[in-house]
C-alpha cells in the first residue's frame, strides 16, 4: 500500500469515528469514552501524517511506534463502546477491524524500516555526504 494510500485511510477513519462520538448518548460514561476515542483516532492520523514527514528514519520509527499506540488504543475505546451496547454492534466492529488492520500495517512497516535501515558495518560513520534534507522515508514515497 502506498503512503498516500495509508494517509488517506487513516484519516477516514479519523472521520468515521468523529462521526459515530457525535452521534453517541449524552452520558458522562459516553462523553468520557468518545473524547478518548477522539484523541486516540485522530493521533493515527496526525501521527502518521506526522512520520512521513519525518526528519531520519529514528524519528520516522518512532512516530510509527506512537500510530501503532494510538490505532490500539481506539480499538480498546470501540471495543468498549460496544460492550456498554452505546454504539451499533455491527458498526463497532467494522470499526474495531480497521483499527486492528491499521496496526498491523503500521507493525509491518516498522518492520520494514527497521530491515531497511539496518546498519551493514560495525563501524558508523560520523557524517554522512548525504544532507539531511535529502533523506526520503522509503514507507512513504
Amino acid at each position: 500500500m502506498r503512503s498516500s494510500q495509508l494517509r488517506d485511510r487513516t484519516k477516514a477513519f479519523a472521520l468515521v469515528v468523529v462521526r459515530l462520538v457525535e452521534a453517541l448518548p449524552r452520558t458522562r460514561s459516553a462523553d468520557v469514552i468518545g473524547r478518548q476515542l477522539l484523541r486516540a483516532c485522530t493521533s493515527v492520523a496526525a501521527n502518521y501524517r506526522s512520520a512521513c514527514r519525518a526528519r531520519s528514519y529514528k524519528e520516522f520509527i518512532a512516530k510509527l511506534g506512537i500510530v501503532e499506540e494510538e490505532a490500539d488504543e481506539s480499538q480498546f475505546w470501540i471495543e468498549l463502546l460496544a460492550d456498554l451496547t452505546l454504539v451499533d454492534t455491527a458498526r463497532a466492529s467494522a470499526l474495531g477491524d480497521e483499527a486492528g488492520e491499521l496496526v498491523a500495517m503500521t507493525v509491518t512497516s516498522i518492520k520494514t524500516a527497521r530491515k531497511a535501515h539496518t546498519p551493514h558495518s560495525a563501524f558508523r560513520t560520523p557524517h554522512s555526504s548525504t544532507p539531511q534534507s535529502a533523506i526520503r522515508n522509503p514507507q512513504c514515497s
